[in-house]
């Protein structure tokens, strides 16, 4: 008997906030990065990202700079730490309850987000979600780079990352359902049997009417 799979975006989907966001507001206040201006960059470019209109290359020479010294157990911790004290607090009410509900009726479910993998699955695995897909970086050593590993998560790049990961793996889903809020995020909105748009930006609520995609207020 086939099961459906339930995809779920992370930042403003299931956490009330941008987490990579948050991590780099971490950083900040860990004294990892010491740039003034590295904050205001940071909101530049993930406005463009809210407009579909950033690029995830030069995205990533931005974030990554100031971890290109820091080894990858080092990261380890100082996600962990970040995750729990300032991620998880931010978990949507309802995305709690839904996820709760199908570990309860023994649903799969993935994240997969355009965020860094690191991020990604230390968020899934204290959300206890098994599978996460998120940006793999190229590792020098025991570094991180800032370059990218196979596809980018991100845009049409989810849709090819979440087809390779069901091909190989050992079940077969029944149907898809997708929860997001971002426009970037459509190509996979239309790859999904369902979709369910999660206090949506503008430009994605656009399609609910036409598309018959359900919009759920979470927080409110």
């Amino acid at each position: 008997m086939t099961q459906p799979l339930y995809v779920f975006d992370m930042d403003e989907t299931l956490i009330n906030g941008d987490c990579a966001m948050i991590w780099n507001e971490f950083l900040v206040d860990k004294g990892i990065v010491t740039d003034p201006d590295f904050l205001d960059e940071d909101k530049r470019l993930m406005a463009l990202y809210s407009r579909g209109l950033m690029d995830m290359e030069d995205y990533l020479s931005f974030s990554m700079q100031p971890l290109k010294t820091i080894p990858r157990e080092k990261i380890a911790q100082l996600t962990h730490e970040c995750v729990e004290e300032r991620i998880l607090p931010l978990l949507f009410p309802e995305a709690k309850t839904l996820i709760t509900q199908l570990k309860r009726d023994n649903i799969d479910m993935i994240i997969i987000s355009a965020s860094v993998a690191f991020l990604v699955k230390s968020v899934a695995d204290r959300l206890g979600i098994e599978h996460a897909i998120g940006i793999d970086l190229k590792e020098k050593g025991e570094l991180y780079t800032r370059h990218i590993l196979g596809v980018a998560s991100y845009r049409e790049g989810k849709v090819e990352r979440l087809s390779e990961w069901l091909s190989g793996g050992d079940k077969t889903y029944s149907e898809i359902h997708f929860y997001t809020d971002s426009i970037n995020d459509l190509p996979l909105c239309l790859y999904a049997s369902h979709t369910y748009l999660v206090n949506p930006c503008e430009q994605l609520a656009a399609y609910s009417d036409k598309k018959n995609w359900p919009i759920l207020l979470w927080g409110e």
